[in-house]
């Protein structure tokens, strides 16, 4: 069994990764956070809590993957604020504190999925509900408020400060270049796909080799279905070569 590379805790496990990217995403998330706790103090009675714990994992994906389809706005805004929602109505609905705060996240992960705003985090939210719901004494909107609140300066935070951090967001993907492809598959290797990710500056929530497998079956497909297509072609002549031949003994007869 070959023993573990010591030296893969040093390569970043995410696609795109790179040091700066961490700094910058430690640095994001200390402004991001700082403001959202800072404004909503000032905005909120004593009684309000003026951040939630969840809060931080939506502040991971937006700083540390934007380019993810997880940290998009909607799906921070609207993730939280679902989640957050379905999770008071489970538990004003539900006794049982286990089987409520199982509903809850469930319940979450589906109609998050249906509004196409998955957002991780969102279970968070929505379990916060269920496990916090007493200390709040009944009152809604001292739950779903900061969440809401909390969400939208981070998003808006976090649009700003990618405007200087060097990635897209929200993301939006580049345009095909236009640039002339080999017709027949060369053969991806490990280089190829750090060359196209440093070309593209983004962090990708995927690992290296999983984006290496994924690239080499869609390469592996694309050659079947060109070496199909290819064999169709040479059939359709064929048959059209041998009509003509037939034709031809026809007209001679």
């Amino acid at each position: 069994m070959a023993k573990p590379d010591s030296n893969r805790i040093f390569i970043p496990l995410l696609a795109g990764a790179s040091l700066r990217d961490r700094v910058v995403a430690s640095v994001g998330a200390l402004v991001g956070i700082s403001l959202a706790g800072l404004i909503c103090a000032a905005m909120f009675p004593a009684t309000m809590p003026w951040i939630i714990a969840p809060i931080g994992a939506s502040a991971v994906l937006l700083f540390a993957v934007p380019a993810s389809p997880l940290a998009q706005p909607w799906s921070i805004v609207g993730g939280n604020v679902i989640s957050g929602i379905f999770g008071v109505v489970v538990a004003q609905a539900i006794g049982e504190p286990a089987f409520a705060a199982a509903l809850a996240v469930s319940t979450a992960i589906l109609v998050m999925s249906l509004a196409r705003c998955l957002h991780p985090p969102g279970g968070a939210v929505a379990l916060s509900a269920v496990l916090g719901w007493q200390s709040f004494s009944g009152h809604v909107a001292d739950f779903l408020v900061p969440v809401l609140i909390n969400s939208l300066i981070l998003v808006g935070v976090g649009m700003l400060f990618h405007r200087f951090s060097g990635h897209s967001y929200p993301h939006r993907a580049r345009p095909v270049d236009g640039k002339a492809v080999p017709q027949e598959p060369v053969g991806l290797l490990m280089d190829d796909i750090d060359g196209a990710l440093a070309d593209l500056g983004e962090t990708f929530d995927i690992s290296r080799e999983d984006l290496a497998l994924l690239l080499t079956r869609a390469e592996a497909h694309a050659a079947e279905r060109v070496a199909k297509a290819q064999l169709a072609l040479a059939g359709s002549k064929l048959a059209a070569e041998k009509t003509k031949k037939r034709k031809r003994e026809k007209v001679g007869s």
